[in-house]
């Protein structure tokens, strides 16, 4: 979903922060046998039906998971008119792996800006929150992660992140709080110094 609203101009320029990559493809052979192991350790048979290719796909998974596409982005319009808008791109739910526990978490993403005469292509949002998501993560890091590369890629500051995050380490384990939920927020240049800019922002970021 993508919301418009209308904002005072912007400035400021930046370059774009190199990513930080994940390890490149992994053994799969390796980790399909680490992983018959840790079946046997669970007191499992991993030769039983059910569980004979199990490692297999286990370790085919992690390979693709941690091997996601290029963040790479050259696809930005001019735009001149749209000077002063405030652009809010949401409904980017995708998936990352918390690096405490290697548990799943679910991360809900939003990200607003506003364009100085050009406008990036949208989908891009979704392809370098995807690349950011695809390693093993804490929340808080791949916000300010994503905020730093889209301040890179739309060369000014005008920029804010707002992520909401299921972690199944809270919601499994521990105090397994099904109803736990973890909101983390990047801004800067107006969102940070404009508050009616911030709370139009937080207010239609809510409603994504």
């Amino acid at each position: 979903m993508t919301t418009s609203v209308t904002a005072p101009e912007a400035t400021l320029s930046t370059a774009v922060p190199e990513p930080t990559r994940p390890a490149p493809g992994i053994d799969t052979d390796r980790v399909a046998g680490l992983i018959t192991q840790l079946l046997a350790e669970l007191g499992e048979d991993p030769t039983r039906d059910g569980l004979t290719g199990t490692p297999s796909r286990v370790a085919a998974w992690w390979n693709a998971f941690l091997s996601p596409d290029d963040a790479a982005v050259d696809t930005c319009f001019t735009e001149s008119q749209l000077n002063g808008q405030l652009v809010i791109v949401g409904g980017m739910n995708l998936w990352s792996l918390c690096e405490h526990h290697m548990l799943p978490m679910s991360l809900q993403v939003t990200a607003g800006y506003v364009p100085d005469g050009e406008v990036l292509g949208l989908s891009k949002f979704g392809r370098i929150a995807r690349h950011f998501a695809g390693r093993l993560q804490v929340q808080e890091r791949f916000t300010r992660q994503l905020f730093e590369y889209l301040t890179g890629v739309i060369g000014h500051e005008d920029i804010a992140v707002r992520v909401r995050g299921t972690h199944l380490c809270m919601s499994m384990r521990g105090v397994r709080m099904d109803a736990a939920r973890t909101t983390t927020l990047q801004v800067g240049g107006r969102f940070a110094s404009d508050p009616v800019l911030s709370q139009q922002f937080l207010t239609l970021a809510a409603a994504q």
